[in-house]
């Protein structure tokens, strides 16, 4: 007997949650098509949750008794212990952890079980399940992305005196300080954070008790139940609640953002990691090498995470053309959610513990940094000490760029120039322009707020350490 015969005999006889309503058995490669059990059996936790709640609420509406709420609660408790144990049989007609759920808590309990659907669709449990899951799953990123923030921070601190050249185009720009291009992340993951806590407040809206479109007929206290569960507000609108996606695509595009901030820092990271910079030496425990050339040493915890932004990215485009294309309320294409939704959130967990673990052990070769940098990344600051003579700035600029282009020609450095030289370019250099040949006082001018100064740098670092000390993630 094939495979496919086997599913027709186990189909055949099945009473469904909705089957009244036909006379033949479902096409068993449909029922494939329509189950969604093994990706959303991850939310058992969250759909016993959900029920548990309900119970209570329609037994507070009178359609329940105390005996029957005892028999519902004491039979999700021992469904949720038989899932926590790796022990629940998933049958093949269960084609969602809703359906599966509750066809074993009527093995359990018989018909009182049947009671427990009174009111509710899977259109408004489905919804309140993802969101349950999702907020959780929230807390947990939150938790990893101040952990990583405080690394940026912690670094930022101990490597505060290094110097590196700064990059703008890929070109060398100016001096900076590696704690200011560390920092630099700190405060793109500080606004993910944000808008990440911003999803959450959406997220937190209860649909439960909005029915597969039109509310409830029986008088559940649904500001009860949101209270029950943790929500602070509920839906106003039952055909909004149940068609209502928009929070997992956020959560998605934030997902895609927040990659690609991680990718940009990865990328600096190579390049700065490549034996042409040579700035930073990962450890070995985020290293592999090639299975052809042994002297290989290649940052593939970077790359990686690189490429799963794009991966990310993908995901949320998918479910978003997915919207796109559908009419109001509920429709089944929203099935998709979960996947999308499931497998970001397992990659963003990976990824911030990898990036922490890199960042943490990150070796920073201070000569090569400094061997990087050149003086002509300090013509800026020849033109601001024209400007301090007087000399307007785009004077001052033009005649900046004369000494390089005099320095190019005479193949040297513009710090190698004598005072005889660049008196040829303007009568206004004087002997204390050789004091701008310092890359450390560069750096100490830049001393506003937001600046590469180490006063500035600390100023950044009291913020961030004082926001991280505000919300309790430190």
């Amino acid at each position: 007997m094939s495979c496919i015969d086997q599913l027709c005999l186990c189909i055949q006889g099945c009473k469904k949650l909705w089957g009244g309503r036909f006379s033949e058995d479902t096409d068993p490669k449909f029922h494939e098509l329509n189950a969604s059990i093994d990706v959303d059996k991850r939310m058992y936790a969250e759909d016993i949750e959900s029920s548990l709640a309900y119970a209570k609420a329609i037994r507070s509406a009178n359609l329940l008794s105390d005996e029957e709420l005892q028999a519902i609660i004491n039979g999700l408790q021992q469904v949720k212990a038989e899932w926590e144990k790796g022990r629940f049989a998933i049958h093949v007609e269960d084609e969602d952890i809703h359906t599966a759920n509750e066809r074993r808590l009527s093995e359990l309990i018989g018909n009182v079980a049947k009671k427990l659907h009174t009111g509710r669709s899977r259109n408004d449990q489905t919804i309140t399940d993802t969101k349950l899951w999702l907020r959780k799953s929230i807390d947990v990123l939150l938790k990893k992305m101040t952990k990583l923030i405080q690394v940026l921070v912690d670094r930022a601190v101990n490597d505060i005196e290094i110097i590196i050249p700064g990059y703008t185009h890929m070109q060398r720009a100016q001096p900076v300080k590696w704690s200011q291009w560390l920092l630099s992340y700190a405060w793109y993951a500080k606004a993910d954070v944000e808008r990440l806590q911003e999803i959450r407040n959406r997220v937190n809206v209860l649909p439960l008790g909005s029915g597969a479109i039109a509310g409830s007929p029986f008088q559940i206290d649904r500001r009860s139940l949101a209270n029950e569960l943790n929500f602070f507000e509920i839906t106003e609108n039952s055909m909004h609640a149940v068609g209502d996606r928009d929070f997992v695509a956020e959560f998605l595009f934030w997902s895609s953002l927040t990659a690609i901030h991680l990718s940009r820092l990865c990328e600096d990271l190579i390049i700065y990691n490549s034996e042409e910079f040579g700035f930073v030496k990962f450890s070995d425990q985020f290293l592999t090498s090639s299975s052809l050339m042994p002297q290989k040493s290649n940052p593939d915890c970077m790359e990686l995470i690189r490429g799963k932004a794009g991966t990310l990215l993908g995901k949320c485009m998918g479910f978003m053309t997915t919207l796109k294309g559908i009419p109001s309320t509920y429709n089944k294409d929203l099935q998709e959610d979960k996947e999308a939704l499931f497998s970001t959130c397992d990659i963003l967990n990976n990824i911030f513990v990898v990036m922490t673990g890199a960042l943490n052990t990150l070796e920073v070769n201070n000569r090569k940094c400094a061997d990087a940098l050149t003086s002509n990344m300090l013509a800026t600051d020849m033109t601001y000490y024209l400007i301090r003579k007087g000399i307007p700035f785009r004077d001052a600029h033009y005649l900046s760029g004369k000494v390089i282009a005099l320095s190019d020609s005479f193949e040297v450095s513009p710090c190698e120039l004598t005072l005889e030289q660049l008196q040829t370019v303007s009568e206004m250099f004087q002997e204390d322009v050789m004091q701008i040949w310092n890359f450390s006082n560069s750096i100490e001018q830049y001393k506003v707020a937001g600046g590469t100064s180490t006063l500035a740098l600390r100023e950044q670092i009291n913020n961030l350490r004082t926001w991280l000390q505000q919300y309790n993630f430190a």
